[in-house]
C-alpha cells in the first residue's frame, strides 16, 4: 500500500497515444511514495510508447487497434479494479496534466470525502490562458461547462479535464463500460455519477500546452462539443420518464 494513503491501494493508469516523447518526464514527475502500481494502455500508437513503457517496467496493456479515447480509459479502468485498486488515478502520459499534484488529488477520496476528485484548469480566473490553452478552446470549455451546470444542476469549474481521480465504489457503480469509446467518455460518466449521486470534488491544477502535448484541433472539439450537447439531451429525456438509457 502507497505509504500516505490510508491502506488504500492508488493505482495510476496512462491512457496513452503516441507518447513515446514525453512518457518518461510525465511518470518521473509522479510522486511515487504516494502509488502503489502504474498500468499503460497503448491505443494502437504509431510511435515507440509501447517499447519506452516497458523500458520504463510499466504494466503494458496494447489494443491491436485504436479504440479511442473512451475505449482506452475502459481498458485502463478494467484492469486497475483487476489488481486491486481503491483509487484509481487517471494521468495523461503527454506531460499537458502536471502528475505532482497527485497528492491533493487523492486525499479527498482516501478521506472519503468525495467519491471523484477533478484537477480543474479552470477554478483559478484567466490561469488556463496563462498557462497556454487557446482562446478559443477556452471560451468554448467556459460554454459548455455552464450549459452542463445547468442541465446538470452541478457547479463544477470543467467538465473536460483529462486528470481525475476515482474511488473503486465509483467506478463499480456506474456502467462506465457502456459509455463512448470516443472524447465524449468523461462527459458520460460525470452525469452516470450525477445520478448514482456520488460527490465530485475539484482542485485547482497549471495548464500548460507545448508542441509535444496532444491537443485535438478545432473540428475533432466542435464534434466533441455536439457530442456534449447530445448527452445533456439524452439526460433531460432520462430525467424527464420519457426514454430510458444503458
Amino acid at each position: 500500500m502507497s505509504i500516505h494513503a490510508n491502506q488504500k491501494k492508488v493505482i495510476v493508469v496512462f491512457p496513452a497515444y503516441n507518447a513515446a516523447k514525453t512518457l518518461e518526464a510525465t511518470l518521473n514527475d509522479i510522486p511515487h511514495e504516494w502509488v502503489d502500481d502504474f498500468i499503460l494502455v497503448d491505443d494502437a500508437s504509431r510511435d515507440d510508447t509501447v517499447a519506452v513503457s516497458k523500458r520504463l517496467g510499466l504494466k503494458t496493456i496494447v489494443h491491436e487497434k485504436n479504440g479511442g479515447y473512451g475505449a482506452n480509459q475502459k481498458t485502463c479502468y478494467k484492469h486497475a479494479l483487476a489488481q486491486g485498486a481503491d483509487i484509481v488515478v487517471m494521468v495523461h502520459p503527454d506531460h499537458q496534466y502536471d502528475p505532482t499534484s497527485i497528492p491533493a488529488l487523492i486525499k479527498p477520496l482516501v478521506e472519503e470525502e468525495a467519491d471523484a476528485v477533478f484537477g480543474s484548469r479552470m477554478l483559478i480566473p484567466r490561469k488556463a490562458l496563462e498557462g497556454g490553452m487557446p482562446y478559443w478552446k477556452y471560451i468554448a470549455n467556459i460554454f459548455l461547462t455552464l450549459i452542463e451546470n445547468l442541465i446538470l444542476n452541478l457547479r463544477l469549474s470543467e467538465y473536460h479535464s483529462g486528470f481525475r481521480a476515482y474511488s473503486k465504489k465509483t467506478l463499480n457503480s456506474v456502467l462506465y463500460h457502456n459509455n463512448s469509446n470516443d472524447f465524449v467518455f468523461d462527459t458520460e460518466i460525470i452525469v452516470q455519477m450525477k445520478i448514482a449521486k456520488l460527490k465530485i470534488k475539484e482542485i485547482p491544477i497549471p495548464t500548460r500546452y507545448f508542441p509535444e502535448a496532444s491537443m485535438i484541433g478545432f473540428w475533432r472539439s466542435s464534434k466533441y462539443g455536439i457530442d456534449i450537447l447530445k448527452v445533456m439531451w439524452r439526460y433531460l429525456k432520462f430525467k424527464a420518464g420519457i426514454k430510458k438509457f444503458n
